[in-house]
């Protein structure tokens, strides 16, 4: 495993000061508000107004624990199989994070962040010419496997909310500048308008899901203009057909970071 890869796990395993350490919510977002992603400041006592937006959170997690990497791939293999595809249960594996969003105790979206180590990553089963072209450029490859969202009406910000946080684990706190994405062709029109993903590699099948996929890519650099650009605006950015204004803001990237890096 690359040494940028172990010190991060490693800093995650010392700095931890309690069984529950894995178990607190990374972020909790409200339809009407952002709640807690911001640098510690001084609050105000809470009020009735504040008590009602609280129940209408939903909240990103690690899936850490047993329980949770199974609950994750439950809705996975459900997603999946509402489309005709097969999904392989998780692989614990050191170099990939694994975010859930709940609402309340219900899973309703969950997305893996894969990182590059001496293991392969999984789109090279398929695409390993491509991304080994990536890397003699001196790029730095992390891919996306495992999306899934159930269809709420919160639904945009709960995937833009977790490629928020695969984004900062990947590119703010490890430096990658390319991620990497095998989607069924039905939905490469997607990735491309709402994310700004390119195709990278031509349809294959893929016989992890059973499934024709193709190779998306997507320059993190892109990325950071967009949240700089329009993160956090989703209320006032009108006729906008992309998922950026509805990510964080820089300074609520900042926060979200700090907490990451720091435990708290």
């Amino acid at each position: 495993m690359p040494a940028d890869i172990s010190k991060l796990f490693s800093s995650f395993k010392t700095r931890r000061q309690a069984p529950d350490e894995w178990d607190k919510t990374i972020v909790a977002i409200s339809p009407y508000r952002l709640k807690d992603l911001t640098l510690p400041e001084h609050q105000a006592a809470p009020n009735l107004q504040d008590e009602q937006v609280e129940q209408q959170v939903f909240k990103i997690r690690l899936a850490h624990s047993n329980e949770r990497v199974s609950s994750a791939s439950m809705l996975v293999q459900r997603k999946y199989a509402s489309r005709g595809y097969e999904a392989s249960s998780f692989q614990k594996d050191p170099a990939r994070i694994t975010l859930m969003a709940f609402q309340e105790d219900k899973v309703i979206g969950t997305l893996t962040l894969g990182m590059d180590s001496n293991n392969p990553l999984l789109a090279e089963e398929l695409y390993k010419s491509e991304i080994d072209e990536l890397r003699a450029a001196g790029r730095k490859v992390c891919e996306l496997t495992k999306l899934a969202v159930d269809q709420t009406q919160s639904s945009k910000r709960v995937l833009a909310s977790l490629f928020h946080i695969a984004y900062i684990y990947g590119r703010v706190m490890q430096g990658y500048t390319d991620v990497v994405i095998e989607v069924n062709p039905r939905h490469v029109a997607f990735y491309k308008r709402m994310l700004g993903f390119k195709e990278f590699g031509p349809e294959r099948l893929c016989a992890r899901v059973n499934a024709p996929a193709v190779l998306l890519r997507l320059e993190l650099e892109y990325v950071d203009q967009q949240i700089e650009s329009v993160g956090g605006k989703a209320d006032t950015v009108a006729g906008v057909r992309s998922l950026y204004p509805f990510f964080f803001t820089k300074q609520d990237e900042v926060g979200i970071t700090h907490r990451l890096v720091h435990g708290e």
